[in-house]
C-alpha cells in the first residue's frame, strides 16, 4: 500500500506518508492563499526522509486523501460570493425569517435565554437576492401549478443585474419530485452559458439535502454554494498541482459522515469539519486495535480543539440537523464540539469580568503567535507554554520555527501583565490554567448531555497540542488514564488514511411500523422496499463512476425513528435491508425499542403511542485497506536517560521545578518516565505533569496514568480532617 493522507487546518498542514511498511509524518505551516505550497512542502519534507524523489513517489501511488477545516474559517471570516436564491413564489420571507428559534442557533446557552436581545447573524442571502419562481409541487409529488418559465426568466436576470455570483435553487417539495428545480437549472444555463458568466455554480437543493424540512434544505444549499468557490478553486488548484508532478488518479476528499469520495462526487458543504471527522474516524480503529471501550477524543492544534465520543460496539453519535456557525442545516456529519481553543488562541484580559479569557480568535499560521516572530503581537496559548518552560525554542517543530522567547514575554506583559500588576510567568501560569479548564469543561459538556460520567473514560489526546495539555485536562475531569495515540501530531490526517470510500442517500417518509389507532402493524412491503431499492442504485451508481468494481459494493440500511408524534426521533441500523414478512417488521421494531432503551433509559418506550418511519437512508460503501496500529508492548519497565534538564513552571507548584527532558528518539517501547517531565517528539511534547508517570509504547503512542492524588484535592482533605 502506498498512500498520502492529508489534513489541512488553519495553523498547519499534516501530512502522512505510508509507503509499504514505511510510515512517515511530517508537518509544514498552512499557506491559505495557496494551500498547495504548504501541502508540497510537507510532502516533499516526507519524500526527503524516505530517500526518493517527489516525482518518484507521486507517479507510484495509490491514493491522495485529503482532510481540512478550512471551510469553517472561510464562513467565520464571510469570504464568499454573492449568491443569488430562486425559491417558490410566496416563500420568499422562509430564509429571512428563519424557524422560531433560528436567531438561537450557533449561540450560547446564556444567550438563547434572552433571543429578543440575541444577536442576529447577518444574511448570507440578503432579501434583495431572494427571488420568487411561480411554480408549486405539492406534498405528494403532483405538479399543482406547472413552472412559469417566462417569469422565471426575468427573476434570473434581475438576480444577474444585482449581482450574483451564484445561484441557490430551493423550490418546494423539490424532495418528492425534483422536475422543477432540474428545469430551472436549464434555464439559468439557456440564459447565461458558460462562455458569458463563467463557470458560475448553481446549486439545487434536493441534492444538498435529500430530506423534507424546507428551511433546513434550502440553508443546507446555500452554504454549499457560498463555500463552493473557495473549496473548489483550493482543491482543483490541488488537484492541477499533483497532475504537473506526475499524479493522474482522482483525488480522494474526507466527508463529514465518516468517509470519503472523488472530487467530482463532492459538495463543499460535505469536507466543513472532514479533518476532525478524520480524526474521530481514526479513534474509532484504535479503540477497536487497542481494545479500549471509552474514550473521549480531543485533538488541540494550533486553531481549535474537536472534541469526540467513541464508546466501542460500532455506535457513532450523529447530528442529522447540526448547526453550522449560525444555521441549522440537514446534511448529517459526525458529532463533534469544537471550542477555540488551540496553540494559536489568543490570550487577553476581559475588563467586565476581570480574568483573562483564552481563545476564541487565533493568530492562525500568518502571523501566527508572538514567539513565531513572524510580525505576530497577540500572546497565545503557545507563547505562554514557552514561557512555562514545556517548549525548546530551538527544537520546535524539529527546529523548522525557531521561538522567540522575548516576543512572547513582551506579548504577555503588554496584554495582561500590566492590566492584572502580575509577572510574566503568573500570567503564562493563568492562561494555561484556563484554557485547560475551557477544555475539560467542553469535554464535561459533550459527556453530560448524553449520560455519560468522565472518570469511566480515557482522554485519547493528539494534535500538535493534545499531548502538551492532556494532564491538566484529565486533572480537572478527575480521569485517570490518558492515551496518547501513535502519530499523535497528524493523527486526523493518518485517520484520513484509514477511511472507506461512503456515500449517504436518504428519502423522507411517513411510514406508520405500528399504527396506534388501528392497532395493526405496517404490510406495505413493495413500497417500503421499492425505496431501499433506489436509495441503493444511487449509492451504487456513485461509487460505480469513481471506477469501482460492483462486487466491492456494500450497503446499510439506517431508519429515522420516533414514537408517535414525538419530536426526539433515533436513527436505528436495521437488522434486515428489506422487509418481506411480519416477523421481520417485529425485529425492526425490537432494534428501535432496544436502541431507545439505551439511550433514554429501560421503560421509556412507548409503543402505544405508534411507532413511525421518518427517514430512510442508504450508506453505500467499499472496505480499503486500512494502516494497523502497534499495541503497547508489555515487559520490565525501563527508565531512559533524559536527554536534558530545564526548569518548567506548574500550575499548583510555587517556583520553577528542574524537569527532565527525554527525546522519543531515545526512548524504548516500554519505558517508564515519572512526572514531572517533558518528552519531545520533532512535532510535539509530551507533558508529564505531577502527579503522573508515562508508559511508552510503540509508534511513539503513549500511556499517562495518574500515580497520586491531585495536591489540592489533598490539600482540601487535609484541612478537613484538621476541622473534624
Amino acid at each position: 500500500m502506498k498512500q498520502v493522507s492529508v489534513d489541512i487546518g488553519g495553523t498547519f498542514t499534516d501530512c502522512f506518508l505510508v509507503w509499504d511498511d514505511i510510515y512517515l509524518e511530517t508537518k509544514a505551516l498552512t499557506t491559505h492563499h495557496n494551500l498547495a505550497l504548504g501541502f508540497m512542502e510537507a510532502l516533499e519534507q516526507a519524500c526527503k526522509e524516505l530517500g526518493k524523489d517527489i516525482r518518484t513517489v507521486l507517479s507510484q501511488l495509490d491514493s491522495i486523501r485529503y482532510a481540512t477545516t478550512l471551510g469553517t474559517n472561510a464562513l467565520i471570516e464571510r469570504k464568499g460570493p454573492k449568491i443569488g436564491l430562486l425559491t417558490t413564489a410566496g416563500y420568499e420571507s422562509q430564509v429571512p425569517l428563519s424557524r422560531g428559534r433560528g436567531y438561537g442557533d450557533g449561540l450560547t446557552p446564556l444567550e438563547q435565554q434572552d433571543l429578543p436581545a440575541a444577536r442576529r447573524p447577518e444574511p448570507i442571502v440578503p432579501i434583495p437576492m431572494i427571488a420568487g419562481v411561480r411554480e408549486r409541487i405539492d406534498y405528494k409529488g403532483d405538479i399543482v401549478m406547472p413552472l412559469d418559465e417566462e417569469h422565471l426568466r426575468k427573476q434570473i436576470r434581475l438576480l444577474v443585474d444585482r449581482g450574483a455570483q451564484a445561484f441557490v435553487i430551493g423550490l418546494m417539495n423539490s424532495v418528492v419530485n425534483p422536475v422543477h428545480e432540474r428545469r430551472v437549472e436549464e434555464i439559468i444555463h439557456e440564459e447565461y452559458p458558460t462562455h458569458m458568466l463563467g463557470a458560475i455554480p448553481v446549486i439545487l437543493s434536493h441534492q444538498v439535502a435529500e430530506r423534507k424540512g424546507e428551511y433546513v434544505r434550502i440553508t443546507s444549499a446555500i452554504l454549499d454554494a457560498y463555500l463552493h468557490d473557495q473549496m473548489y478553486h483550493a482543491l482543483s488548484s490541488l488537484e492541477m498541482t499533483l497532475k504537473e508532478y506526475g499524479y493522474n488518479k482522482p483525488m480522494l476528499v474526507v466527508h463529514n459522515i465518516g468517509g470519503m469520495a472523488q472530487l467530482n462526487s463532492t459538495h463543499a458543504l460535505q469536507t466543513i469539519h472532514s479533518g476532525p471527522t478524520a480524526g474521530i474516524n481514526a479513534a474509532e480503529h484504535l479503540s477497536e486495535e487497542f481494545e479500549v471501550g471509552h474514550l473521549v477524543a480531543m485533538d488541540m492544534g494550533g486553531t481549535s480543539c474537536d472534541i469526540g465520543i467513541v464508546v466501542g460496539g460500532g455506535i457513532r453519535f450523529y447530528d442529522f440537523n447540526p448547526v453550522i456557525d449560525r444555521w441549522l442545516v440537514s446534511v448529517p456529519m459526525l458529532h463533534l464540539g469544537i471550542i477555540g481553543a488551540g496553540g494559536g488562541s489568543i490570550a487577553r484580559y476581559d475588563k467586565t469580568l476581570k480574568h483573562i479569557e483564552v481563545g476564541p480568535a487565533s493568530a492562525g499560521s500568518d502571523p501566527g503567535p508572538a514567539c513565531f516572530d513572524r510580525g505576530g503581537t497577540n500572546p497565545t496559548v503557545t507563547d505562554a507554554d514557552l514561557i512555562l518552560g514545556y517548549l525548546d525554542p530551538e527544537y520546535y517543530a524539529e527546529g523548522h520555527i525557531s521561538l522567540n522567547k522575548k516576543r512572547a514575554e513582551f506579548a504577555i506583559r503588554e496584554a495582561i501583565c500590566e492590566e492584572l500588576d502580575i509577572d510574566v510567568v503568573e500570567a503564562a501560569r493563568q492562561i494555561k490554567k484556563k484554557v485547560d479548564t475551557n477544555m475539560a469543561h467542553a469535554i464535561f459538556k459533550e459527556l453530560g448531555v448524553k449520560g455519560y460520567d468522565p472518570k469511566n473514560f480515557t482522554l485519547l489526546a493528539y494534535g500538535g497540542n493534545g499531548p502538551l495539555h492532556c494532564c491538566g485536562i484529565a486533572k480537572v475531569l478527575e480521569m485517570e488514564k490518558i492515551l496518547i495515540p501513535p502519530f499523535s501530531p497528524i493523527f486526523s490526517a493518518v485517520g484520513a488514511g484509514i477511511m472507506n470510500l461512503v456515500n449517504i442517500h436518504e428519502k423522507s417518509v411517513f411510514m406508520n411500523i405500528y399504527d396506534s389507532n388501528t392497532r395493526s402493524l405496517f404490510s406495505e412491503f413493495d413500497r417500503f422496499n421499492q425505496y431501499v431499492e433506489e436509495l441503493e442504485e444511487a449509492g451504487r451508481e456513485e461509487l460505480l463512476r469513481q471506477g469501482i468494481p460492483a462486487e466491492a459494493i456494500q450497503h446499510r440500511l439506517e431508519l429515522d425513528m420516533r414514537y408517535g408524534n414525538q419530536l426526539t426521533q433515533t436513527s436505528v441500523i436495521s437488522p434486515v435491508n428489506r422487509l418481506n414478512n411480519m416477523s421481520e417488521v417485529l425485529q425492526l421494531v425490537e432494534a428501535f425499542s432496544v436502541n431507545y432503551g439505551e439511550r433514554f433509559g429501560e421503560g421509556s418506550q412507548q409503543p402505544e403511542a405508534g411507532i413511525r418511519i421518518n427517514t430512510i437512508r442508504v450508506l453505500s460503501y467499499v472496505e480499503l485497506d486500512r494502516i494497523e496500529f502497534k499495541k503497547p508492548v508489555e515487559g520490565p519497565a525501563k527508565t531512559p536517560k533524559p536527554h536534558s534538564q530545564r526548569e518548567c513552571y506548574f500550575v499548583d507548584i510555587e517556583g520553577p521545578v528542574l524537569t527532565n527532558v527525554y527525546r522519543t528518539q531515545t526512548i524504548e517501547p516500554g519505558s517508564v518516565i515519572e512526572g514531572p517531565a517533558l518528552v519531545e517528539s520533532p512535532r510535539t511534547t509530551y507533558l508529564i505533569e505531577p502527579g503522573w508517570k508515562l508508559v511508552m509504547g510503540e509508534q511513539n503512542s503513549a500511556w499517562i496514568v495518574r500515580t497520586q492524588k491531585d495536591i489540592l484535592v489533598e490539600k482540601m482533605e487535609l484541612e478537613s480532617l484538621g476541622k473534624n
